[in-house]
């Protein structure tokens, strides 16, 4: 059901951060997560180097700067694992000079706290590869082998648009985020290195019940996945599928959105551990403009057999045709089969007045999904500033945590809102 313009949201909007003045990199690119041995704990991140705490279950935060001795320039990433430990993963900036030098990118960084994030480790290295470049890294927690799992595209050179400079997707391993495996490349097809809808980017993971995982990125218009088999005997991967397409067509990884400078369509991959009736189904969530320009919308498509057959895709926005929904995040409840998303919404505005909205299973078929306006008010978006490419939404055991930017006047902020099932 969608709610009317003019209703106020039922679920408390909170804060998490808003700077005291404007910045040349404002917080954006928001990330959560809620802690899995203790849900009172969560901990945030926003572009730059941004950390957010909370001991009280998201209604008060405590905002400080990250620091890392490989330095730290955003695509902020947060995770919890089942011990506890907070992991916050982010870019590189070793020498401090950002675009100035060109060593910017040089490495994907991963800290852990093991204190609610209240203190952070210096910092491990994964991926570094000079001259190239490590960018746009997401990681899951993999509770069948106790181990994080990075992947990320490598750029050759960034936004470097000759036809021999290459992107492709890499993946590597932890056991306490300490140490990392050799990165594998996981893509058979390069792209470009231009950050459009021909480089291979936006790469997200999620294991099976068996520790199987999979890989999911925009590549061409399609979005492609591969499998990295999981041995049970030796706890190793065993050996990774060929490239898959899942999504053939529309999937488009760039495409524009009025006020934003830029938007994307970056597929988000779960996978079902919960023991329910989809236990086993895999999705994956995006946003596209195969209706139109005017008419971005927000996706799922699922498979039942490991990834062999996929569904048609599910319109998961349930306005009329002809608005604007984007930036989509998607989490799945594992202690449910319950799916839950956040987007920006414009289904009740003819300008570009955006709202925030949410989406759950309607039931456990997760074909239908009731849409609830969680935004107190509406915000105008400017294209002249630098917006981000996502939101985040962290679901655990019935405690939902979305997060997402708000711009307002000629500031941005951090927010999320206070739901429980």
């Amino acid at each position: 059901m969608g709610w009317s313009a003019s209703s106020q949201s039922s679920y408390e909007n909170v804060k998490i951060f808003e700077p005291s003045s404007n910045l040349s990199y404002a917080p954006c690119e928001p990330s959560i997560a809620i802690s899995k041995s203790d849900p009172s704990k969560m901990v945030a991140g926003a572009v730059l180097k941004y950390v957010s705490i909370s001991s009280d279950s998201g209604k008060t935060w405590k905002t400080d700067r990250l620091k890392s001795r490989f330095g730290v320039y955003g695509d902020p990433c947060i995770v919890s694992d089942i011990d506890g430990r907070f992991h916050y993963f982010h870019l590189s900036d070793p020498t401090g000079l950002g675009w100035g030098s060109p060593w910017i990118l040089d490495r994907i960084v991963c800290q852990t706290s093991k204190s609610n994030g209240k203190r952070w480790s210096r910092g491990s290295s994964i991926g570094l590869n000079r001259p190239k470049q490590q960018d746009k890294e997401w990681v899951t927690y993999d509770p069948v082998s106790d181990q994080l799992i990075a992947t990320w595209t490598q750029f050759d050179k960034y936004k470097d648009p000759s036809p021999t400079c290459h992107s492709n997707i890499l993946m590597s391993q932890s056991k306490s985020g300490k140490k990392w495996s050799a990165p594998v490349q996981i893509n058979t097809r390069s792209g470009n290195c231009t950050d459009d809808s021909k480089t291979t980017e936006g790469a997200t993971s999620d294991v099976d019940e068996f520790g199987n995982i999979y890989t999911a990125w925009s590549m061409d218009g399609k979005i492609v996945f591969t499998i990295a088999y999981h041995d049970r005997v030796t706890g190793l991967i065993s050996g990774y599928s060929e490239e898959k397409v899942a999504v053939d067509s529309g999937a488009n990884w760039a495409f524009e959105v009025p006020g934003l400078g830029r938007a994307n369509g970056m597929p988000i991959i779960k996978c079902d551990r919960s023991g329910g009736p989809n236990n086993g189904t895999l999705y994956i969530n995006w946003c596209d403009q195969r209706n139109g320009k005017d008419d971005t919308d927000v996706w799922l498509v699922s498979s039942k057999d490991e990834g062999r057959s996929w569904s048609v895709p599910i319109r998961v926005n349930d306005d009329p045709k002809g608005r604007h929904q984007f930036f989509t995040w998607m989490d799945l409840d594992q202690g449910t089969g319950r799916l839950h998303f956040v987007f920006y919404d414009r289904r009740n505005h003819s300008t570009n007045l955006t709202d925030v909205y949410y989406a759950r299973s309607a039931d456990l078929t997760n074909s239908t999904f009731e849409n609830i306006r969680i935004s107190d008010t509406p915000f105008d978006p400017s294209s002249a500033r630098f917006f981000g490419d996502y939101n985040n939404i962290s679901v655990f055991n019935g405690v939902v945590r979305p997060i997402w930017t708000r711009f307002e006047n000629d500031q941005q902020s951090i927010w999320t809102a206070i739901i429980n099932e």
